[in-house]
């Protein structure tokens, strides 16, 4: 059984490791109620964007001579896996590690891979498995704007256009809640025309456009792009503090089931000490009285 001393620096351990927790957990709970209010207002903007789209794409002539809808030959992918900067987060960063690994050894296998981390996580991963990898756009998470992501998407965008990539992929984590986040493999380029609730139920909205029909498609197309990225990014940062606010609340949970067991023990071994020394007194005692 182990002493005293030994006992009460495990608890003192465990109830330092229990403050950080708690402290983390209260953290990641304020930064997510802001990415989640954020995620929140951009999605209704980034889905009527989408509607608006291919309402107007729909009728038009040569619509499928857009860039960016572009089909061809699939021989170069571009992958752009989305993780956090930091861990203590669960398997918040596995999962899309997971998601991107599998994707390039069975989907992807017989492809040219290059790899576009967002996030440090996914940056060093890769980069330690020796994948093509671009480096210049994974810190994006230490000043997360628009105009910061804006730059990954229009890289991506423009090296598609000059057919370096056949196709880009984003790999991210969606918010569904704060326990709940769902890996999405998601095509980005080529454009794909995604069914909108007034696609769905045959609503034509008669839109009257200047300068032309073509000239706001040409427009509208690279906003909606970037907009569609940086949603994809939004996600990401709502369900990394969800995923980290889960996995603190559960470690401060274990951390005082811990607890319990360690004070459990220490009065047991502080009892088993009394009842050792009384019992010597006794001996003492009775080996004195026998004199």
């Amino acid at each position: 059984m182990a002493n005293l001393k030994e006992v009460k620096e495990r608890i003192n351990s465990v109830v330092s490791t229990q403050q950080i927790t708690k402290a983390m957990k209260m953290v990641a709970a304020a930064k997510l109620r802001r990415a989640q209010d954020k995620i929140i207002q951009m999605r209704p903007y980034s889905q009527k964007l989408t509607a608006i789209l291919n309402n107007v794409s729909a009728g038009i002539e040569g619509g499928s001579d857009l860039v960016y809808a572009e089909k061809r030959e699939v021989n170069n992918v571009l992958i752009v896996p989305v993780t956090s900067d930091k861990g203590l987060c669960g398997a918040f960063n596995t999962n899309i590690i997971k998601a991107a690994t599998a994707a390039i050894n069975t989907e992807y296998a017989d492809k040219k891979i290059t790899i576009l981390p967002l996030g440090k996580k996914a940056y060093e991963t890769f980069k330690k498995r020796e994948y093509s990898v671009i480096g210049d756009f994974y810190q994006v998470f230490s000043d997360l704007t628009f105009d910061v992501v804006k730059d990954a998407a229009e890289y991506a965008m423009g090296e598609f256009e000059k057919g370096t990539y056949d196709k880009v992929v984003l790999v991210y984590n969606e918010f569904k809640n704060v326990a709940t986040q769902i890996v999405r493999n998601e095509q980005f380029l080529p454009m794909e025309k995604e069914e909108t609730d007034e696609v769905a139920s045959g609503t034509n909205v008669d839109y009257i456009m200047e300068p032309s029909r073509d000239y706001i498609i040409q427009e509208l197309v690279p906003t909606s792009l970037k907009i569609q990225f940086y949603k994809a990014v939004l996600e990401s940062n709502a369900s990394e503090h969800g995923a980290r606010m889960t996995a603190m609340d559960k470690a401060t949970e274990n951390a005082g089931e811990l607890l319990k067991d360690l004070r459990l023990m220490y009065n047991r071994t502080r009892q088993a000490a009394i009842t050792n020394e009384i019992l010597e007194i006794v001996a003492g005692a009775e080996a004195l009285g026998g004199e």
